[in-house]
């Protein structure tokens, strides 16, 4: 059975970047179908929050990419202390007791001789008696997994074939000096013992990927299909690292970003297909194809959200908004009405608050200085409301006939003194939504 998993650390939202490869692992279970699994990597105690396991699992559901199970790694240290016995026993871990100081003077120097700055492996050297008196002296080292210098070669779902010599790269740490299981031990561990077969993930992960196949197969277990996407960056190509924390889901659904929308610009974002607004998750599903993707920086620009959302909620129908208008204190009568009116005259569903408030209180007249006498000729030939669907066009016959006026000179004032606007939807079906006109005053 093809299973994926996403496996966001509870040290924050998560933002874009994020359900990037959230999105891809789902999809990619969803087509096969097959298995979704969320699997929380809280094994920094220090840093992981249960309010962030509460919101990221939030997120998802708003989106729709509902799991299959939820794994917690916290609740399987005795896995990885048991799989870290194991590679002990083959002679694969090493504990090594260099403080990070010592560590960078080694790095430079190698750098200056022309080397790559890989770990000397000088742990290796070590008598029992000089491990015994460094830990005494250090405490606790860390342990490295001892890579065997090969050449790590994959078949990659989106960078094609993909070649790694391993004595280009340091023996990884996999547990740090108090005892902390690293992400890299852990994942192996977990995608081994849960039968993940499929890996979508950052392309920053390349090297990582590498060691972490010969660990897995250290460990006797099978190599998932791993696939590397692109890193996105902003509209103009620069990084989006410093950027990520305010495109966090949490933020762009506050914003009023539509979940189909978003869903539907990462789905192709990215890839050789354009991107197509979809409504419905069987569709995403179904046009979904890693193959398509390629590996060149994707630029990413929220400001894309915006015109998709607005196509979503152009379509919408009164029942499925009129919880939102309800709750913005547009009566029941009103409503459906309202609702017609507005709709194509938003870009998120938290715009409906500003036309409810000009409805209700009144707008804020814009008069040009050459309208003023013509708007107080118009407004004094205003009947008195309530006002119905034929109004707006008795009034302006009655005004044009009184001044002459005709065409834009005659309605574009008008609409910017009832208003304050220069633009918006047809007069005939604002006025009578309107409940306070300021202009008559």
């Amino acid at each position: 059975m093809t299973t994926t998993r996403f496996a966001p650390s509870p040290t924050g939202y998560i933002h874009v970047g994020n359900l990037r490869t959230a999105l891809m692992n789902f999809l990619i279970a969803r087509k096969a179908g097959g298995q979704f699994i969320l699997r929380i990597d809280d094994t920094d105690p220090d840093r992981s929050k249960e309010e962030y396991v509460d919101a990221i699992k939030a997120d998802l559901e708003w989106l729709g990419l509902h799991w299959d199970k939820v794994e917690r790694q916290s609740d399987r240290l005795d896995r990885y202390e048991a799989a870290a016995g194991k590679l002990r026993d083959m002679g694969r871990f090493y504990e090594a007791f260099e403080t990070p100081t010592e560590l960078d003077l080694k790095r430079k120097k190698q750098l200056n001789m022309g080397k790559p700055p890989v770990y000397d492996r000088a742990a290796l050297t070590l008598s029992d008696e000089e491990r015994e008196a460094l830990r005494a002296e250090r405490g606790n080292g860390v342990w490295r997994f001892k890579l065997e210098h090969e050449r790590i070669e994959w078949e990659d779902g989106i960078l094609g074939h993909t070649s790694i010599d391993a004595a280009s790269v340091s023996d990884p740490v996999l547990i740090r000096g108090d005892g902390q299981f690293l992400y890299t031990l852990a994942s192996v561990v977990d995608d081994t013992e849960m039968g993940v077969t499929h890996v979508v993930r950052g392309s920053d992960h390349v090297t990582n990927t590498a060691t972490q196949i010969q660990i897995i197969q250290a460990l006797g277990g099978n190599v998932p299909s791993f696939a590397h996407h692109s890193l996105l960056t902003g509209p103009q190509g620069e990084s989006l690292s410093k950027r990520l924390g305010t495109l966090s889901l949490r933020d762009l659904r506050a914003s009023g970003v539509e979940p189909m929308a978003l869903l539907s610009l990462m789905a192709r974002l990215g890839s050789a297909d354009p991107v197509e607004l979809r409504t419905d998750m069987a569709e995403l599903i179904e046009g979904f194809d890693i193959t398509r993707f390629g590996a060149a920086p994707t630029k990413f620009d929220v400001n894309d959200l915006y015109p998709l959302t607005a196509r979503i909620l152009h379509e919408r129908s009164f029942d499925e908004v009129k919880d939102q208008i309800a709750d913005i204190g547009v009566p029941d009568d009103l409503a459906e009405r309202f609702w017609t009116v507005t709709r194509e005259n938003i870009t998120t569903l938290n715009d409906l608050s500003a036309w409810w408030e000009m409805f209700h209180d009144g707008a804020e007249p814009v008069i040009d200085d050459e309208d003023e006498e013509f708007v107080a000729e118009a407004m004094a030939l205003l009947p008195e409301g309530p006002y119905d669907g034929e109004t707006w066009g008795q009034w302006t016959a009655a005004v044009k006939e009184a001044t002459g006026r005709k065409g834009r000179g005659l309605f574009m004032p008008l609409r910017k003194a009832l208003t304050g606007q220069s633009h918006g939807p047809d007069m005939a079906q604002v006025l009578p939504l309107l409940q306070n006109i300021k202009a008559k005053g």
